[in-house]
């Protein structure tokens, strides 16, 4: 399964970890048909870091502080599979807290600085086109849709 993550500045093609992460992946999937990411923003952009978008509250209109919503439930990690390594182009859960997941999530620009984040936020997908839009995102820009390519 794969998804296309649609912005301004280009297309990024993704291709999922259902094999490591199932459930993560079943969940953005769905959050993805159902149009959750379309409009939200990239609220959180460190550079060599991470993008990070997924938040309800960054939606246009919206009032609570981008970066502290989700979608009203949480998901459990699944830090157990193979692919448990945060590289350029890795798809991985943000949280606040072990099993604390729901919609956010964040985009790895390198290897540099994110390896302290294995096993302890679930990847589930890698960019494997596009990657050089990750490194055109900047805070603010827009999800304008994902779309899952069974």
């Amino acid at each position: 399964m794969e998804a296309i993550i649609k912005t301004a500045k280009g297309d990024m093609k993704v291709t999922f970890y259902e094999a490591d992460a199932p459930k993560t992946v079943a969940n953005f999937v769905k959050l993805s048909k159902e149009g959750y990411y379309d409009g939200l923003t990239f609220h959180r952009v460190l550079p060599d870091f991470v993008i990070q978008g997924g938040c309800p509250n960054s939606r246009e209109g919206a009032t609570g502080m981008p970066g502290t919503g989700g979608p009203g439930y949480k998901i459990d990690c699944e830090l157990t599979g193979d692919n448990q390594y945060h590289d350029r182009g890795v798809l991985s859960m943000a949280h606040a807290g072990r099993n604390t997941g729901g919609s956010q999530f964040f985009v790895c620009h390198s290897r540099n600085n994110t390896s302290h984040l294995d096993r302890n936020h679930t990847c589930f997908g890698k960019v494997v086109e596009g990657a050089d839009i990750i490194d055109q995102i900047t805070q603010g820009d827009r999800i304008e849709s994902i779309t899952i390519i069974d």
